[in-house]
């Protein structure tokens, strides 16, 4: 049996807000155990996954249930969101979910109303594209842009923002580049011309986001502001060969060295090259969570990787949960299994004794976020 690590608390140092309306059923619920949008997935590969077949296991855990998927969704509905959202927080024994208001925001609960249902501390982590899709759309030139971008990026801490994070993963790919105040001008107004037209926008601009992102950094260094990057797996939007976090070297600079710098998701398949990153640069941690859900049968393995190179002190926990509770309970139990696995694994090696592995485990579960976000 692996390390019990379910009395340390997790600060949870990247997930997302909640459904308002909430899947009822299995058939339903299926698409939010995949990164991918195409419906047949869900419908048809899903089941065959290990992490469908461990959420079925450990949601019946915890609803008392037996794991199957009929029994689990009837439970799921008796519970009812608040009552089962608190049991999740309570019994999964979370001190702080830091939430990324940036996606799904149309259809989830804004912080103030996701802390009535959740019992813990929820702090918020700024995602910057919606941010500058929302502010281009309002500006009538580059240097009122500019200015108004600067401007949501000033005084974070006063404002109740613990960090930011960019998905240019997703847009352009992490190969950052310096782009001067000229060029970047000239792709907004491309950009600009474009978005005003359609009255909607999703910013891909490589110039013009390579320029504004450097300038979040160099604010998360001003203000000692922890940046998070999306890295690795995501859904199928993104382009995998152009989000290593390798690719991510001009802000690894000394440059940049006072922003705290957050590469998340493992890097998942670039899982070495995050811990790494983490190992070689005083201000890089590796984060390790999403890979623990949707690569479940690889969790032990991941976390592994994560602690064979990068040191306990710059790896912070997280479930990448969203939109469904269920994903808070699964991303904390198969992480603790994992960790704890790992961690017995070098007590067993008679590389740590185990004093020392719950002082990894509560460093990596709780205290380093503690640390780095300043909370």
């Amino acid at each position: 049996m692996p390390l019990d690590l379910g009395s340390i608390p997790i600060v949870d140092n990247h997930c997302h807000s909640l459904l308002r309306d909430q899947p009822p059923d299995d058939a339903s619920f299926r698409i939010h155990l995949t990164e991918s949008y195409f419906s047949e997935i869900a419908r048809d590969d899903v089941p065959h996954t290990v992490l469908y077949h461990w959420a079925v296991r450990e949601l019946a855990v915890l609803l008392g249930c037996e794991p199957t998927p009929d029994a689990v969704h009837a439970a799921r509905r008796a519970r009812g969101l608040a009552s089962l959202t608190r049991e999740v927080v309570e019994r999964g024994n979370f001190k702080t979910w830091l939430i990324d208001t940036g996606y799904g925001t149309h259809m989830t609960f804004d912080l103030d109303e996701l802390r009535d249902l959740a019992p813990c501390r929820i702090e918020e982590i700024v995602r910057l594209e919606p941010l500058i899709e929302r502010l281009i759309l309002d500006a009538s030139g580059f240097d009122g842009f500019l200015a108004a971008y600067r401007d949501a990026l000033d005084d974070l801490r006063t404002r109740g923002i613990v960090g930011l994070k960019s998905v240019i993963a997703y847009r352009s790919g992490l190969g950052l580049e310096v782009v001067d105040r000229e060029t970047a001008a000239a792709a907004f107004a491309d950009v600009h011309e474009r978005a005003k037209r359609q009255g909607r926008l999703r910013i891909e601009s490589k110039p013009l986001l390579d320029h504004l992102i450097v300038i979040a950094v160099e604010e998360a260094a001003r203000q000692g502001v922890p940046i998070q990057f999306h890295t690795g797996l995501g859904d199928p939007d993104l382009d995998l060969a152009k989000v290593d976090p390798s690719a991510l070297r001009l802000i690894f600079s000394d440059r940049f060295r006072a922003a705290p710098i957050v590469l998340l998701h493992t890097g998942y398949p670039y899982v070495r090259s995050s811990a790494y990153h983490a190992a070689m640069y005083p201000n890089v941690y590796a984060d390790m969570g999403e890979a623990i859900l949707f690569a479940a049968g690889e969790a032990t393995e991941l976390t592994r990787e994560l602690l064979g190179l990068a040191p306990a002190s710059k790896i912070l926990f997280s479930t990448d949960a969203s939109l469904v509770p269920e994903l808070y309970w699964i991303g904390a139990r198969l992480g603790r299994r994992a960790l704890g696995r790992v961690l017995d694994e070098h007590i067993a090696d008679g590389a740590i004794d185990e004093r020392t592995a719950l002082d990894w485990a509560e460093r990596i579960l709780w205290r380093n976020s503690e640390r780095v976000y300043g909370l």
